[in-house]
């Protein structure tokens, strides 16, 4: 039985009504083409501080962006209100593509992936060269993590009055890393914080690193004094720190262009979401060679064709060597 007559109108259509009051549904998104430009400084349980302009603006995801999450250094567009002013909430409806990513994941068998920060250019590795004592598995974990995201990496010492840095530096000699050593009068005077602050200028640089190595204390010596953050200390009978950063923070450099990202101190640094085949591309002298490698190969097996490659004098056999560390700390645990 038919409900309208043969020839009906929209007028005869019934539409069924909205209990709730509210718009029905669609799938038609609008473009927000007068979004402001954001950028996003920190994210706390939804809440995310981005800067708009010199204003300091909270927002929070807009539902049509489903799961797509933003992070600390993500360039975003929002709408609402964007005063700044307390008790206001603005919305982000986009996150705008993103040059680089750096992930790490809880274990090396976790296939969740955390995105750390997105944006940066430079990755600063954080290590006390006693109390606590270095890991170098981490660093390599760190390394590896920061060429498969395809940022720079800086090896930052610190504490060099407790333990020479020549040792861990001769490690990491054939990589070319670019480094910074520094010690806690350096640390209370200054002149730490101003050779540090050379090798940011013009950079975003993430800051990583173990709780207890002194990161935070060098980011507050980089930053303004109403930016700094609190402290901790070393436990004596574990060796540890505590962790007194508890989420990523965007800072920027007085008097020069450029930013820090403090992140908490990490204990692990998962390597399940990295393709070696990528680690790989941080060893320029050393991709010509992987030409005549068999497909798939994971550049450390009999038939890699790197090993003749460097055995007729085409590269240093200690990058090699460094390249074969690094691929192996997938499967190494940091502690071994």
């Amino acid at each position: 039985m038919r409900r309208y007559g043969k020839h009906t109108d929209e007028d005869d259509i019934r539409a069924r009504p909205n209990r709730k009051g509210n718009r029905p549904r669609t799938n038609i998104r609008p473009k927000h083409e007068d979004a402001a430009e954001g950028f996003v400084l920190t994210v706390d349980r939804g809440r995310l501080t981005c800067l708009v302009e010199d204003r300091k603006v909270m927002a929070m995801k807009a539902r049509e962006l489903g799961r797509k999450a933003a992070v600390v250094g993500d360039r975003v567009s929002l709408v609402g209100d964007l005063s700044g002013k307390k008790d206001t909430l603005a919305r982000i409806v986009r996150i705008e593509e993103r040059s680089s990513v750096l992930r790490r994941t809880a274990d090396d068998d976790d296939p969740y992936e955390r995105v750390v920060v997105a944006n940066a250019d430079q990755l600063a590795i954080v290590t006390a060269l006693a109390d606590p004592e270095p890991r170098p598995r981490m660093i390599d974990r760190c390394l590896v993590a920061a060429y498969d995201a395809g940022l720079e990496p800086l090896l930052v010492l610190t504490k060099s009055d407790l333990a020479s840095a020549d040792k861990l530096l001769e490690t990491y000699a054939t990589l070319g890393v670019n480094y910074v050593v520094t010690n806690r009068e350096e640390l209370a005077s200054g002149d730490a914080a101003d050779r540090v602050r050379e090798r940011l200028a013009g950079r975003i640089t993430a800051f990583v690193g173990h709780s207890g190595v002194g990161k935070t204390t060098l980011v507050n010596s980089l930053v303004a004094a109403d930016r700094r953050r609190a402290t901790g200390h070393v436990n004596a009978v574990t060796g540890r720190g505590r962790h007194t950063t508890t989420s990523a923070l965007a800072l920027p450099l007085p008097g020069v262009e450029g930013w820090v990202i403090d992140t908490p101190g990490v204990r692990s640094f998962g390597l399940h979401h990295v393709d070696p085949s990528r680690v790989i591309l941080a060893f320029p002298d050393l991709v010509e060679g992987t030409e005549g490698c068999p497909r798939a190969c994971s550049h450390d097996e009999q038939d890699c064709a790197l090993d003749e490659w460097v055995a007729a004098g085409h590269a240093d056999p200690a990058r090699l060597y460094s390249l074969r560390r690094l691929l192996a700390t997938r499967e190494r645990r940091e502690g071994d």
